[in-house]
Protein backbone atom coordinates (compact mmCIF):
# COMPACT_ATOMS: atom_id res chain seq x y z
CA UNK A 1 0.00 0.00 0.00
CA UNK A 2 3.00 2.12 0.24
CA UNK A 3 3.99 4.95 3.02
CA UNK A 4 1.26 8.33 3.05
CA UNK A 5 3.57 11.26 3.56
CA UNK A 6 4.02 10.98 7.45
CA UNK A 7 6.24 8.29 6.55
CA UNK A 8 4.28 5.26 8.24
CA UNK A 9 3.63 2.11 6.16
CA UNK A 10 0.35 1.22 7.03
CA UNK A 11 1.15 -2.48 6.79
CA UNK A 12 3.75 -2.25 9.70
CA UNK A 13 2.36 -1.35 12.69
CA UNK A 14 3.08 -4.30 14.96
CA UNK A 15 5.99 -3.95 15.76
CA UNK A 16 6.54 -4.94 20.04
CA UNK A 17 9.31 -3.14 22.00
CA UNK A 18 8.89 -2.94 25.77
CA UNK A 19 10.88 0.34 25.79
CA UNK A 20 8.96 3.27 27.81
CA UNK A 21 9.37 7.06 26.04
CA UNK A 22 8.70 10.31 27.43
CA UNK A 23 7.65 13.52 26.12
CA UNK A 24 9.89 16.58 26.31
CA UNK A 25 8.97 18.97 29.10
CA UNK A 26 7.26 22.27 28.80
CA UNK A 27 3.64 24.11 29.72
CA UNK A 28 0.78 21.43 29.34
CA UNK A 29 3.02 18.74 28.73
CA UNK A 30 2.62 15.29 30.28
CA UNK A 31 4.75 12.17 31.09
CA UNK A 32 3.74 8.99 29.28
CA UNK A 33 1.89 6.53 31.68
CA UNK A 34 4.07 3.45 32.13
CA UNK A 35 3.00 0.14 31.13
CA UNK A 36 -0.81 -1.50 31.89
CA UNK A 37 1.02 -3.81 34.07
CA UNK A 38 4.46 -4.36 35.40
CA UNK A 39 6.16 -6.57 33.22
CA UNK A 40 4.14 -6.61 30.30
CA UNK A 41 5.37 -6.33 26.85
CA UNK A 42 3.90 -4.95 23.86
CA UNK A 43 2.37 -2.24 22.08
CA UNK A 44 0.38 0.62 23.61
CA UNK A 45 -1.08 2.18 20.93
CA UNK A 46 -1.34 6.07 21.27
CA UNK A 47 -2.96 8.69 19.27
CA UNK A 48 -1.76 12.32 17.99
CA UNK A 49 -4.13 14.72 16.38
CA UNK A 50 -2.38 18.07 14.72
CA UNK A 51 -4.76 20.75 15.64
CA UNK A 52 -2.11 22.99 12.93
CA UNK A 53 -3.12 20.76 10.00
CA UNK A 54 -7.09 19.89 11.20
CA UNK A 55 -9.12 21.48 8.35
CA UNK A 56 -12.27 20.46 10.01
CA UNK A 57 -13.19 18.75 6.50
CA UNK A 58 -14.66 15.59 8.58
CA UNK A 59 -13.99 13.40 6.32
CA UNK A 60 -12.68 11.13 9.51
CA UNK A 61 -16.26 11.40 11.26
CA UNK A 62 -17.77 10.19 7.56
CA UNK A 63 -15.28 7.25 7.39
CA UNK A 64 -16.10 6.10 11.00
CA UNK A 65 -19.91 6.35 10.77
CA UNK A 66 -19.27 4.35 7.57
CA UNK A 67 -16.59 1.25 8.93
CA UNK A 68 -19.00 0.90 12.11
CA UNK A 69 -22.53 1.39 9.92
CA UNK A 70 -24.02 4.22 13.07
CA UNK A 71 -27.54 5.11 12.03
CA UNK A 72 -28.61 9.07 11.21
CA UNK A 73 -27.28 11.63 13.69
CA UNK A 74 -24.58 9.38 15.54
CA UNK A 75 -21.39 9.39 15.63
CA UNK A 76 -18.70 7.64 17.58
CA UNK A 77 -15.94 10.10 16.68
CA UNK A 78 -16.66 13.95 16.05
CA UNK A 79 -15.30 17.21 14.68
CA UNK A 80 -16.25 20.10 17.12
CA UNK A 81 -16.05 23.62 15.88
CA UNK A 82 -15.01 25.66 18.65
CA UNK A 83 -15.48 29.52 18.03
CA UNK A 84 -14.05 32.14 20.72
CA UNK A 85 -13.25 36.00 20.39
CA UNK A 86 -15.77 39.12 19.87
CA UNK A 87 -16.73 40.13 16.66
CA UNK A 88 -15.16 41.29 13.96
CA UNK A 89 -12.25 39.42 15.82
CA UNK A 90 -14.43 35.80 16.07
CA UNK A 91 -12.23 32.68 15.38
CA UNK A 92 -12.75 28.71 15.37
CA UNK A 93 -10.84 26.12 15.72
CA UNK A 94 -11.54 22.34 14.65
CA UNK A 95 -11.45 19.68 17.54
CA UNK A 96 -11.27 16.37 16.39
CA UNK A 97 -13.44 13.98 19.27
CA UNK A 98 -12.92 10.95 20.26
CA UNK A 99 -12.80 8.34 22.96
CA UNK A 100 -9.13 9.03 24.83
CA UNK A 101 -8.31 5.20 25.20
CA UNK A 102 -7.35 6.27 28.66
CA UNK A 103 -4.56 4.13 31.09
CA UNK A 104 -6.43 5.18 33.62
CA UNK A 105 -9.94 4.70 32.51
CA UNK A 106 -12.75 5.62 34.80
CA UNK A 107 -15.34 3.92 32.62
CA UNK A 108 -13.63 0.18 33.60
CA UNK A 109 -14.18 0.05 37.39
CA UNK A 110 -17.46 1.25 37.36
CA UNK A 111 -18.95 -1.56 35.27
CA UNK A 112 -21.32 -3.68 37.62
CA UNK A 113 -20.78 -6.48 34.79
CA UNK A 114 -18.83 -9.29 36.95
CA UNK A 115 -15.28 -9.67 35.39
CA UNK A 116 -14.60 -12.95 33.44
CA UNK A 117 -11.03 -14.11 32.72
CA UNK A 118 -9.70 -12.99 29.19
CA UNK A 119 -6.40 -13.49 27.18
CA UNK A 120 -5.07 -11.18 24.70
CA UNK A 121 -1.34 -12.20 23.05
CA UNK A 122 -0.84 -14.44 25.76
CA UNK A 123 -1.92 -12.00 28.48
CA UNK A 124 -4.37 -12.98 30.90
CA UNK A 125 -7.08 -10.01 32.06
CA UNK A 126 -9.93 -9.16 33.31
CA UNK A 127 -12.72 -8.37 31.37
CA UNK A 128 -15.92 -6.76 32.36
CA UNK A 129 -18.38 -5.28 29.90
CA UNK A 130 -15.97 -2.53 29.64
CA UNK A 131 -12.27 -3.40 29.58
CA UNK A 132 -9.37 -2.35 28.73
CA UNK A 133 -7.08 -4.83 26.37
CA UNK A 134 -3.28 -5.31 28.06
CA UNK A 135 -2.29 -2.80 24.41
CA UNK A 136 -4.15 -0.23 25.91
CA UNK A 137 -7.24 -0.18 23.97
CA UNK A 138 -10.45 0.44 25.93
CA UNK A 139 -13.12 -1.67 24.25
CA UNK A 140 -16.80 -2.74 25.11
CA UNK A 141 -18.22 -6.04 24.90
CA UNK A 142 -21.73 -5.63 23.20
CA UNK A 143 -22.77 -9.39 23.99
CA UNK A 144 -22.09 -8.85 28.13
CA UNK A 145 -23.26 -5.03 28.28
CA UNK A 146 -26.30 -4.42 30.27
CA UNK A 147 -26.74 -0.78 29.37
CA UNK A 148 -26.70 0.51 32.46
CA UNK A 149 -25.07 3.86 31.36
CA UNK A 150 -22.58 3.85 34.07
CA UNK A 151 -19.81 3.95 31.60
CA UNK A 152 -21.18 6.82 30.20
CA UNK A 153 -22.16 9.03 33.45
CA UNK A 154 -18.24 8.20 34.34
CA UNK A 155 -16.54 9.57 31.47
CA UNK A 156 -15.01 12.91 31.79
CA UNK A 157 -14.67 13.60 27.66
CA UNK A 158 -18.29 12.43 27.15
CA UNK A 159 -17.68 10.64 24.04
CA UNK A 160 -19.69 7.14 24.82
CA UNK A 161 -23.23 7.18 24.14
CA UNK A 162 -25.65 4.05 24.02
CA UNK A 163 -25.95 2.01 20.70
CA UNK A 164 -29.36 2.82 19.38
CA UNK A 165 -29.12 0.22 16.46
CA UNK A 166 -28.39 -2.55 19.16
CA UNK A 167 -29.72 -4.66 21.85
CA UNK A 168 -27.39 -5.13 24.88
CA UNK A 169 -26.22 -8.97 25.66
CA UNK A 170 -26.64 -8.59 29.19
CA UNK A 171 -30.08 -7.33 29.06
CA UNK A 172 -32.28 -7.30 25.83
CA UNK A 173 -34.19 -4.32 26.97
CA UNK A 174 -31.85 -1.81 26.83
CA UNK A 175 -29.62 -0.61 23.85
CA UNK A 176 -25.35 -1.44 24.71
CA UNK A 177 -22.90 1.66 25.47
CA UNK A 178 -20.66 2.33 22.01
CA UNK A 179 -17.60 4.56 21.47
CA UNK A 180 -14.57 4.43 19.35
CA UNK A 181 -12.57 1.69 19.19
CA UNK A 182 -9.17 2.79 17.70
CA UNK A 183 -10.28 0.61 15.00
CA UNK A 184 -8.91 -2.23 16.90
CA UNK A 185 -10.41 -4.98 14.45
CA UNK A 186 -8.11 -3.48 11.39
CA UNK A 187 -4.68 -3.03 13.69
CA UNK A 188 -5.24 -6.58 14.24
CA UNK A 189 -4.90 -6.25 10.83
CA UNK A 190 -2.32 -4.79 10.04
CA UNK A 191 -3.96 -1.59 9.03
CA UNK A 192 -4.44 2.16 10.19
CA UNK A 193 -7.90 2.86 11.51
CA UNK A 194 -10.16 4.32 9.12
CA UNK A 195 -10.07 8.30 10.19
CA UNK A 196 -6.42 7.74 10.26
CA UNK A 197 -6.54 6.52 6.35
CA UNK A 198 -8.84 9.18 4.85
CA UNK A 199 -7.10 12.10 6.73
CA UNK A 200 -6.27 14.31 3.55
CA UNK A 201 -4.32 16.67 6.21
CA UNK A 202 -2.71 14.02 7.74
CA UNK A 203 -3.40 15.45 10.93
CA UNK A 204 -4.18 11.76 12.52
CA UNK A 205 -1.27 9.43 13.31
CA UNK A 206 -1.61 6.27 15.64
CA UNK A 207 1.28 4.04 16.51
CA UNK A 208 3.25 2.11 19.25
CA UNK A 209 3.87 4.40 22.14
CA UNK A 210 6.39 1.50 23.46
CA UNK A 211 7.95 1.87 19.80
CA UNK A 212 10.88 4.49 20.31
CA UNK A 213 11.15 4.51 16.86
CA UNK A 214 7.26 4.81 15.69
CA UNK A 215 5.90 8.05 14.59
CA UNK A 216 3.92 8.53 17.78
CA UNK A 217 7.34 8.14 19.86
CA UNK A 218 9.29 10.93 17.68
CA UNK A 219 6.73 13.17 17.49
CA UNK A 220 5.97 13.55 21.12
CA UNK A 221 10.24 13.41 22.01
CA UNK A 222 10.28 16.80 19.80
CA UNK A 223 7.03 18.15 20.39
CA UNK A 224 5.00 19.82 23.39
CA UNK A 225 1.38 18.12 23.53
CA UNK A 226 -1.44 18.65 25.50
CA UNK A 227 -4.40 15.86 26.58
CA UNK A 228 -7.69 16.68 27.09
CA UNK A 229 -8.63 17.97 30.72
CA UNK A 230 -5.32 16.83 32.41
CA UNK A 231 -6.42 17.23 36.06
CA UNK A 232 -9.32 14.03 35.84
CA UNK A 233 -6.25 11.79 36.26
CA UNK A 234 -7.18 9.41 33.34
CA UNK A 235 -3.70 9.93 31.26
CA UNK A 236 -5.28 9.58 28.10
CA UNK A 237 -4.08 7.85 25.01
CA UNK A 238 -4.83 10.97 22.23
CA UNK A 239 -2.38 13.46 22.43
CA UNK A 240 -2.79 17.04 21.04
CA UNK A 241 -0.50 19.17 19.18
CA UNK A 242 -0.53 22.59 17.87
CA UNK A 243 -1.05 26.60 18.79
CA UNK A 244 -4.50 25.62 19.41
CA UNK A 245 -4.13 22.80 22.07
CA UNK A 246 -4.03 24.54 24.64
CA UNK A 247 -7.09 27.33 24.45
CA UNK A 248 -9.35 23.77 23.96
CA UNK A 249 -8.20 23.05 27.32
CA UNK A 250 -8.34 26.48 28.74
CA UNK A 251 -12.06 26.27 27.52
CA UNK A 252 -12.93 23.14 29.13
CA UNK A 253 -12.02 24.02 32.59
CA UNK A 254 -13.67 27.10 32.52
CA UNK A 255 -16.91 24.60 31.84
CA UNK A 256 -17.30 26.13 28.45
CA UNK A 257 -19.22 23.16 25.76
CA UNK A 258 -17.25 23.24 22.66
CA UNK A 259 -19.30 20.07 20.98
CA UNK A 260 -21.40 21.93 18.96
CA UNK A 261 -20.98 23.43 15.17
CA UNK A 262 -21.60 26.58 14.01
CA UNK A 263 -25.24 27.75 13.06
CA UNK A 264 -26.28 24.15 13.10
CA UNK A 265 -29.18 23.78 14.54
CA UNK A 266 -29.62 20.34 13.85
CA UNK A 267 -26.09 18.94 15.07
CA UNK A 268 -27.23 21.25 18.79
CA UNK A 269 -30.24 19.46 19.04
CA UNK A 270 -28.64 15.88 18.08
CA UNK A 271 -26.39 17.19 21.71
CA UNK A 272 -28.93 17.86 23.53
CA UNK A 273 -31.44 15.27 23.17
CA UNK A 274 -29.84 12.97 20.83
CA UNK A 275 -27.54 9.77 22.33
CA UNK A 276 -25.29 11.84 23.31
CA UNK A 277 -27.33 13.97 25.67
Amino acid sequence: MGKDTKGMTRKEFLKVSGVAVGIAGGAGVLSVPGKLEAGVKGERWAFIIDLDRCIGCKACAIACKTEFDTRLGVFISQVMYYEHGEYPGTKTDFVPWLCNHCADPPCVPVCPVDPIEAEFKGITFKKRATYQRPDGVVLIDQDRCIGCGECLRNCPYKVRSFDPGKKAGGDPDENPAHKCTFCEHRLAAGVIPSCVNTCQARARIISDLNDPNSEVSKILRGKKADVLLPDKGTKPMVYYIGKNSKRINDALKKGEDIRKEANSQYQIKIWQEGPYA
